[in-house]
């Protein structure tokens, strides 16, 4: 049966463009300079930063290795379905389990080593071979697949979902949580395109809540349906704004 889903070019800021040049630095130039892991910790305090303000935000604008799936690999991609089961809960726990566990042993043996000269590049090596198999892997599934298959059950998307959940959990982010809403629900007209081009193969036009806004928390925030709305209903705001586009309505 043919694909239901559409190779549309994604919205690409320079950053979100060229950001597949990260994956290549350290991925593979960690290889012979291990110190260039070093350069995910810092990305790794951003992750938890931005999720707990915006969800997976970081993974629609800002993810190296979206950045790759999206401009190198998706031209090559099959673009088939995204299994249910990458697409479940317990594949996502299980996978973020399993990164956590060889990540802190990792991280315990070369702490036995602090103070020694090898430490540093010791350490760095530990986030280089997380990155290099997270590119094969993700690489892989993209081609194989669909590009943002390996985004279901990433182990910093779950780290961030789990940042995202603990600020719902405290009222917080809903001044800077920015989610896909509807202008005017009445205006829609089902077609499904939003759907089609979604990277994450999720249908807003199914999804908005009484609020006129998608709560799916896989939804990454890239603004694809955005820009492919045929009666440009769609855009990106926060729970403030999508209550004033429903006040405003209503008044008329």
């Amino acid at each position: 049966m043919r694909t239901l889903f559409m190779k549309t070019n994604r919205i690409y800021t320079p950053l979100r463009k060229y950001a597949w040049l990260f994956v290549i630095l350290v991925a593979f130039g960690g290889l012979w300079f291990p110190k260039l892991g070093l350069l995910i910790i810092p990305i790794m305090l951003s992750l938890a930063v931005l999720g707990f303000a915006k969800g997976k935000y970081w993974c629609g604008n800002f993810c190296p290795h979206g950045s790759l799936f999206d401009f190198i690999l998706m031209p090559i991609s099959r673009f088939k379905k995204i299994p249910f089961s990458f697409r479940h809960i317990l594949m996502s726990l299980l996978v973020f389990s399993l990164f956590m566990y060889i990540l802190v042993s990792r991280l315990v043996d070369v702490i036995g080593i602090l103070g020694t000269a090898p430490f540093l590049d010791q350490l760095g090596l530990v986030f280089v071979m997380n990155y290099f198999v997270v590119t094969i892997i993700g690489s892989v599934l993209a081609v194989l697949i669909n590009p943002r298959t390996w985004c279901y059950f990433c182990p910093m998307g779950t780290f961030q979902r789990l940042f995202y959940k603990l600020s719902k959990i405290m009222g917080l982010g809903k001044r800077t949580d920015l989610k896909i809403s509807v202008s005017n629900k009445d205006l829609c007209r089902s077609c499904g395109k939003c759907s089609k081009v979604c990277p994450m193969q999720l249908a807003p036009y199914k999804e908005f809540s009484d609020k006129n806004q998608i709560d799916n928390e896989h939804c990454i925030r890239c603004s694809t349906c955005v820009k492919n709305c045929p009666v440009e209903i769609l855009y990106l705001g926060t729970e403030e704004e999508a209550k004033g586009c429903n006040l405003e309505i209503s008044r008329k």
